[in-house]
């Protein structure tokens, strides 16, 4: 009844197992680490805004210095006082003392505008306080936290290795010895101090000695608004940081822009008052005129 068919045997498929590759991939390897940037820290006197704030402290050196210094100016006083007891002087002295007085202005005015001016970090024997200078139109403020010695330290060294050698040639002990005494004492005396003037000329008006504040006042010492003209475009004026007595005379007698000429047609050098300020010269005056 039914038709039976032959039983197929067909062959079983063979079986392939899939054959596994095991890649070993190697981690790569980590990246080197960024060189470290080192910050260059610059010294408050090449650029009057330090990083580092012991730049700004005294060191003992400072301090010997500033010791010397005073101790050259006390002694030419003290000179001047007792050749004008013995001879009974009174008025010489006194004449000298305020000759002195007002040359000391007149000459932190013609050395500031010079260096101001003039020169560069790598001038002979004036590069690093020309750099200072250019510094302090940037960080302006900065006068004001150094400590005493080390804003004083470089004058006052200045100050040991000259008045010795001028106060051996002043001879005599008659009225006009005891005014050269006098004379010499107090120039080189507001010389080494004149940056301290300075420094209070850019300190609040609230933050100084009431007697400093006071002379200030009065004129005896460079005031804050007085001293404030000179950062202020065109950075040309208000150079005396004694008293800031001769800066009028000076500044409207234009001195120091016929001075500029000479140097300009005799050597073909440019002052940098010349030069369109840079923005970041401009001090807060604010600051430093009164609003505290």
């Amino acid at each position: 009844m039914y038709a039976l068919t032959p039983r197929c045997h067909l062959s079983s498929l063979p079986r392939f197992s899939p054959a596994c590759r095991v890649v070993t991939t190697s981690r790569p390897p980590p990246l080197p680490p960024p060189p470290a940037v080192s910050v260059a820290t610059t010294s408050s006197s090449q650029f009057g805004g330090p990083a580092d704030p012991s730049s700004l402290r005294s060191t003992w050196p400072h301090r010997a210095w500033v010791a010397t210094g005073s101790a050259t100016v006390i002694a030419s006083l003290v000179k001047s006082v007792s050749v004008a007891a013995a001879c009974g002087a009174a008025v010489e002295p006194l004449l000298g003392a305020v000759l002195g007085y007002l040359l000391a202005d007149l000459g932190t005015g013609v050395y500031h505008w010079a260096i101001d001016n003039y020169g560069g970090p790598s001038t002979p024997v004036f590069g690093a306080q020309i750099e200072g200078f250019q510094g302090h139109h940037k960080y302006p403020y900065t006068i004001t936290r150094r400590e005493f010695a080390n804003n004083l330290h470089a004058l006052a060294r200045a100050v040991t290795f000259t008045v010795p050698p001028i106060q051996f040639l002043i001879s005599g002990d008659g009225s006009m010895a005891a005014a050269a005494h006098a004379f010499v004492g107090v120039c080189a005396g507001c010389i080494m101090l004149s940056q301290q003037f300075h420094a209070w000329a850019h300190e609040k008006k609230g933050r100084l000695p009431p007697a400093v504040a006071a002379l200030q006042e009065a004129g005896v010492l460079v005031s804050r608004a007085e001293h404030a003209a000179h950062h202020r475009p065109p950075y040309n004026s208000n150079y005396c940081i004694v008293s800031g007595a001769c800066n009028r005379a000076l500044d409207e007698s234009r001195v120091f822009e016929a001075m500029e000429m000479v140097v300009f047609f005799r050597f073909g050098v440019r002052p940098r008052s010349w030069s369109e300020p840079a923005s970041e010269r401009k001090e807060q005056t604010a600051r430093i005129a009164g609003k505290d």
